[in-house]
């Protein structure tokens, strides 16, 4: 057996050890212990092997909660009650309403479904043929994994606290995008980068399975028909992957979306008066992708409009930190505190995407006083001024 083997077979004794109701603390002490560093594609083959056993999925995402609990620096006792103060809801026919979502035309399932069969299908062309101008096309998994990251994942774990999919399928999505970045830059391709590449696509293919078994299975239970129908208006925002065009789901596009607002004629403001219609539309006309975070994280705006960096609207009035994959989620606590604390106004990043320059701006947003009462981030795309000033 090898030392990978043998990793994998003492995670799932944990589990195990769990189900047999050993008390969780006992087995958290063993957990950190040999496995405090576990990396999150281990958990996931741990998840699978259970699985296969016909273990039950509420007992296999008791593992991802001790690594996810470990991983946010809170107890596993914490964790476990905040998930408990969540509806628990029956796994038991998860595959068939799965199954049956993915039957229905537009669905987002439907969508993410045939995309992995696209997928699975270049993923054998590239087996068969070794042809390398396939690789840019199953690059765009990446676009499918952003979905996933915007539109799922955080929703899976605000909305009804499954955070093991979140942290450890999101951070095993992010492996993957990087190291398959890292492949498609290298200009010497020789043996040891065929290795590589031929493992990045072994993890791509096994991506896909758990997606089909165990993350669309949890979203069927869990996400009722106005939250998919929320999401099928957010994948709008992105690109075509894999060929796989968007499909009209007419019940959803026959939804009318109805927004609150004050009910007044008039926004009053220090520097005059608007309509909320002029308000609105001036915000969205303002040439950046806007967002507001609150004094408590949350987001609470987003201008309208195309957007290079997307802002699903399923996101308003959740924690900022959600939004974010594991590795980045420090980085923007890091800035916010800042912020909060007085020791920083500003944060400028500047960043390539999709072979565009672009300017994120993060600013603290104070009152009169000099009181913290949020966060905004300012998205600019930068081409136009390298264009003016290449003219010169």
């Amino acid at each position: 057996m090898t030392k990978k083997e043998q990793r994998i077979k003492k995670l799932t004794e944990y589990l195990q050890r769990l189900g047999a109701g050993e008390e969780l603390e006992e087995v958290r002490k063993d957990f950190i212990k040999e496995f405090s560093d576990v990396q999150a594609s281990e958990i996931m083959e741990a998840e699978q092997e259970l699985m296969k056993q016909g273990t039950p999925l509420e007992e296999v995402q008791r593992l991802c909660d001790v690594h996810a609990a470990l991983f946010h620096g809170v107890t596993p006792e914490e964790e476990m009650k905040k998930r408990q103060s969540f509806e628990q809801k029956e796994y038991g026919n998860k595959s068939q309403q799965a199954q049956e979502l993915e039957q229905i035309e537009g669905h987002p399932l439907y969508t993410l479904t045939k995309e992995n069969q696209a997928l699975l299908k270049l993923l054998q062309q590239f087996a068969g043929s070794e042809d390398e101008n396939l690789l840019s096309i199953i690059g765009q998994f990446a676009v499918h994994y952003a979905k996933k990251g915007d539109l799922l994942y955080p929703h899976l774990k605000v909305k009804y606290g499954m955070a093991g999919p979140s942290d450890v399928m999101w951070t095993v999505d992010d492996e993957i995008r990087d190291e398959y970045s890292a492949l498609m830059r290298e200009s010497q391709r020789g043996d040891e980068w065929n290795k590589r590449l031929r493992a990045v696509l072994k993890r791509i293919e096994e991506m896909v399975h758990k997606e089909q078994n165990i993350l669309f299975p949890i979203c069927a239970v869990n996400f009722t028909k106005e939250e998919w129908m929320g999401i099928y208006r957010d994948a709008k925002d992105y690109i075509v992957c894999f060929g796989v065009e968007d499909v009209h789901w007419q019940e959803a596009e026959d939804q009318e979306i109805v927004r609150e607002n004050s009910g007044k004629d008039e926004i009053v403001l220090p520097g005059g008066h608007m309509t909320l219609e002029q308000l609105t539309a001036l915000l969205n006309t303002v040439p950046l992708e806007i967002t507001f975070i609150d004094v408590d994280n949350i987001n609470r705006f987003f201008n309208e409009g195309p957007k290079v960096f997307k802002r699903p609207g399923m996101a308003l009035d959740r924690e900022v930190f959600s939004c974010h994959p594991p590795k980045i989620e420090p980085m923007v606590r890091a800035i916010i505190d800042d912020f909060r604390h007085g020791r920083k106004d500003r944060v400028p990043v500047w960043m390539e995407k999709g072979g565009r320059t672009m300017l994120v701006t993060y600013m603290a947003v104070r009152d009169k006083t000099g009181k913290y009462v949020g966060t905004a981030e300012f998205v600019q795309d930068m081409e136009f001024a390298k264009e003016h000033f290449g003219k010169k």
